[in-house]
């Protein structure tokens, strides 16, 4: 049964015409009359009375009634395959890290889906080795994160560097001074996240780098958090400048010296599903079209 004999169906219905339905469809009135008595045998009932004026019978009723809303999802879903070729719709499963997970995608996204209303993204929250395996056993679709380590099996895209500065409470003794070395660390309790993050990764290579200095560590096991213990006075923490823009009620922020305090991050892929499918390309482009910015 061919949807279009079908809709030429509809529209002789609609007009109670065959010559009225025949121009609606762009067709010959013969081409509607052989597709009508075609439909008729394979169905092996009788849908219209022709005569002076066209009538359903009760088979012509129950097929029409019926076959409405087939044809308007057939419709539907030759739309939304269409779109989906398009890349105007489409299901995107994106992973990212904090902080740009809260401080830089939420007026990415709003900007994105006003653009493309069609097209659905689902957020994972997660750090870089946990969104990397996900990515390689094909639960993610893109990922937005610090460079895999190295060896990894994973694209990834740098876009920018991540910027870091000490965070402290106000009165904190460290916050006489300019700028902080790595010795400073000394003596204060710093407010650390959990071993998988490759923020704490970095802070460890500075401290490593210095020459293992021996420190007093907090760990607490969200970076979102670590500003509101400081603000709480329980130490000081190595953040995202981002997360402190602008400085919490309280604290101060200082730079601490030395290098790697910055951080590559970009976005990350399965190197076999770059591009990736139409959707999620035009995510991938608009991602790096903003974060670039």
């Amino acid at each position: 049964m061919d949807l279009k004999t079908v809709k030429t169906f509809q529209m002789i219905v609609k007009y109670g015409s065959f010559h009225r339905a025949a121009e609606e469809m762009n067709y010959v009135q013969s081409t509607v009359t052989m597709q009508i008595q075609k439909l008729e045998s394979e169905l092996g009932v009788t849908l219209l009375e022709r005569g002076k004026k066209i009538r359903l019978t009760e088979a012509g009723r129950l097929f029409y009634e019926q076959s409405l809303p087939i044809v308007k999802q057939m419709e539907q879903l030759q739309t939304n395959m269409s779109d989906l070729l398009l890349g105007e719709s489409g299901n995107i499963r994106l992973g990212v890290t904090e902080p740009t997970a809260s401080y830089r995608l939420p007026c990415i996204l709003k900007k994105f889906m006003a653009q493309y209303p069609n097209i659905r993204i689902s957020l994972e929250f997660g750090n870089t080795p946990g969104l990397t395996a996900r990515l390689l056993q094909g639960e993610l679709d893109l990922a937005l994160g610090s460079a895999p380590e190295l060896g990894s099996e994973i694209y990834f895209e740098p876009l920018f560097q991540e910027e870091f500065v000490l965070l402290m409470p106000e009165d904190h003794p460290l916050a006489s001074l300019p700028v902080i070395v790595p010795e400073n660390l000394r003596d204060a309790r710093l407010l650390i996240t959990s071993e998988a993050c490759p923020y704490r990764r970095k802070l460890e290579m500075v401290l490593q780098e210095a020459g293992n200095i021996p420190i007093d560590t907090m760990e607490i096991g969200s970076m979102i958090a670590l500003k509101f213990y400081v603000e709480s006075g329980l130490g000081i923490a190595l953040v995202p400048k981002i997360m402190v823009e602008p400085v919490p009620a309280g604290t101060t922020i200082r730079a601490l010296s030395g290098s790697l305090i910055s951080m590559n991050f970009g976005i990350l892929s399965k190197p076999l599903e770059y591009p990736t499918h139409q959707a999620g390309s035009k995510l991938y482009q608009y991602l790096k079209q903003e974060l670039l910015a």
